[in-house]
């Protein structure tokens, strides 16, 4: 029976907040006034979202990238709101994070996310946000990503706990696997009441 974890790592997209990245490319298309079609083959060409995420370029780097190759100079403010107006809270993980509050565990997140989104969010004023998370660490402040072997080491040293006594829930069953091998006891995120099960057979009972 696996263990009672000492930390809780979870993934930020589609965990903690939904989002839909097809109405950031519609809105970011809308502020360009370019096709979305043509958003699209550009940041796919470019990797230029894929670069924000992982720290290799900031925003004033990625709108100038971005508007050389649609040739358009949109408002860098406006398109940074375009690119990043896609989250809605995932309401259901309230309970979760409350019930892990109420039991003394200690709350992290761990997400591939870019600077711009991070704050968005966090103008979104959301209460669990940054809330009582007591470790946040995000792949474009630490210049590595999920599944990468670096990112998961960075986040047990935030931590202050041994790999065996972190329990993660991540979206991604790749992402998941990787903190496997990294010791960490983790599980694919499907629902809240699938984690609050998960966590309750770890011996945490959340109250809900």
């Amino acid at each position: 029976m696996p263990r009672r974890p000492a930390f809780v790592f979870l993934d930020l997209g589609n965990v903690i907040v939904m989002f839909d990245r097809a109405r950031a490319h519609r809105q970011m298309a809308g502020v360009a006034g370019v096709p979305v079609e043509m958003v699209q083959a550009t940041l796919v060409a470019t990797r230029l979202e894929q670069r924000l995420e992982r720290g290799l370029i900031d925003w004033a780097g990625f709108h100038a990238e971005f508007s050389r190759h649609v040739g358009t100079s949109p408002d860098q403010a406006l398109l940074a709101e375009a690119a990043s107006d896609m989250f809605s809270l995932n309401v259901e993980m309230l309970p979760v994070i409350a019930g892990l509050e109420r039991a003394g565990i200690p709350l992290g997140i761990l997400s591939n996310t870019c600077g711009i989104h991070w704050d968005h969010l966090l103008t979104r004023r959301y209460a669990i946000l940054p809330g009582n998370v007591t470790a946040t660490v995000l792949s474009h402040e630490v210049a590595t990503i999920k599944p990468e072997p670096a990112i998961y080491a960075a986040a047990a040293a935030a931590a202050g706990v041994a790999p065996e006594q972190i329990f993660f829930c991540d979206d991604i069953p790749a992402h998941v696997e990787a903190a496997r091998a990294c010791g960490w006891d983790a599980e694919v995120f499907r629902s809240a009441s699938g984690l609050i099960d998960a966590l309750h057979h770890r011996g945490l009972n959340l109250g809900v």
